[in-house]
């Protein structure tokens, strides 16, 4: 019993002095600047995987912002793993917070090792999606396919935000491969990462040179090559993955 009380003594030592590393955001922050300001507090305490984060209501005290938004901040490293939270342990860490390197920003390492594990959630998601598309869309399905990869790469030549284009050809594709959960689920986790990196690195593009890709992923599913279409949709994946990686390197050569 002396044991327990003296490591909860402890562990409430801690908290205490992650809540005193914390300091007030300017009015207006985004949610982006509540995970700054977490993630700062987290390193500056020395916090690592199994210690609790400070109360919401003390967080956003010390933040001098709403509580919702501190809430909102902790769902979404929630749903990105960084966290685990439910209301008798209070809100833990479950995947480390830390810059690794002197030369990489903090919250840069936590954008990329956040999409880099929503991207290994999503990658054989789409790639099955793919398959199935291949088998079982119908010819008007088809048709919506090569029509929507036409749009797709007309707009990304005419140099326009090519983001919605894309959404819309996934969207049929998940729709021709018979099973509504894909695009339910792709969305899903997508929008865990989106709700608060809206420009993953201030890169609002970021996978722009997939964009060509498409065009083959497209004519691959039309024509019933399932194989083909699967290669084409890894190897956008994993481009995919290597500009997101590349986005360190550069930091730190910088």
């Amino acid at each position: 019993m002396l044991m327990a009380s003296s490591r909860s003594a402890f562990d409430l030592s801690r908290v205490r002095h992650a809540a005193d590393q914390i300091k007030p955001l300017k009015a207006g922050s985004s949610g982006r600047d509540v995970l700054e300001a977490l993630s700062r507090m987290v390193e500056r305490a020395g916090l690592g995987v199994g210690d609790r984060l400070p109360p919401e209501i003390e967080l956003a005290e010390r933040l001098g912002i709403g509580r919702s938004k501190v809430r909102e901040a902790l769902i979404a490293w929630q749903n990105m793993g960084i966290v685990t939270r439910n209301k008798r342990a209070g809100t833990i860490l479950a995947a480390e917070v830390s810059s690794k390197a002197i030369q990489v920003p903090l919250t840069l390492n936590i954008e990329v090792e956040s999409l880099l594990r929503t991207h290994s959630v999503r990658r054989p998601l789409e790639i099955e999606a793919v398959r199935l598309a291949t088998r079982y869309r119908t010819d008007k399905q088809g048709r919506v396919i090569m029509a929507r990869a036409a749009e797709l790469i007309a707009v990304y030549e005419a140099g326009e935000d090519w983001r919605g284009a894309d959404n819309r050809l996934h969207d049929v594709i998940h729709e021709a491969s018979g099973n509504p959960l894909f695009n339910q689920l792709i969305r899903q986790i997508q929008k865990t990462f989106s709700e608060i990196y809206a420009d993953p690195f201030g890169e609002p593009e970021l996978g722009r040179e997939t964009i060509p890709m498409h065009q083959a992923l497209a004519e691959a599913i039309v024509e019933g090559d399932e194989d083909a279409a699967a290669s084409v949709m890894a190897k956008i994946m994993d481009r995919l993955e290597d500009d997101v990686r590349a986005v360190v390197t550069r930091s730190g050569d910088g």
